[in-house]
């Protein structure tokens, strides 16, 4: 179950038992239903929750998204920005080189094949006369809840703002 803030931020993913028990409690209200089931109880019978709504905003901390090699090649998709090969061994490549005062920061760090990685060497982008096929930037957690899931409901795209 996908669990959204008063305001309609995705917050996080939950059990289904926590869900019914949110609900149950009044903290919740259900957004979307799954029509593919109900739940039922000795009185009544409740549709199936797919996405929830807290009753209350809930202040959520800024969620840091650690900088980290294996981050880099989630935010690329496994591809290199340079030809978009997925072939492995794939490497993180400084857009600015280091030597030449570029930071290990997200918007300076990008996915690349060996070959291209080599054939851009010391040199940035436009010295070398590669095009980046993106431009890198700093992800939102909502895309590491989209890729920690896999398959995502459709219920739930509009609020993942994959439309």
């Amino acid at each position: 179950m996908l669990i959204l803030n008063q305001s309609y931020e995705p917050i996080s993913v939950c059990s289904t038992k926590k869900a019914l028990l949110l609900l149950f409690l009044t903290k919740a209200e259900i957004v979307e239903d799954n029509p593919s089931g109900m739940v039922h109880t000795v009185r009544e019978c409740y549709p199936f929750p797919s996405v929830i709504r807290l009753s209350a905003y809930l202040r959520v901390p800024f969620r840091k998204i650690e900088l980290s090699r294996k981050n880099i090649l989630r935010r690329d998709g496994y591809r290199c920005q340079y030809c978009g090969s997925n072939q492995s061994p794939l490497t993180v490549d400084h857009i600015i080189p280091r030597s030449r005062g570029g930071n290990d920061i997200w918007e300076n760090l990008t996915c690349a094949c060996v070959k291209c990685n080599n054939k851009k060497g010391n040199r940035t982008p436009d010295e070398a006369h590669m095009r980046l096929m993106s431009v890198p930037k700093k992800p939102h957690h909502v895309l590491f809840l989209k890729h920690y899931l896999g398959k995502v409901e459709e219920t739930w795209r509009q609020y993942l703002f994959m439309d």
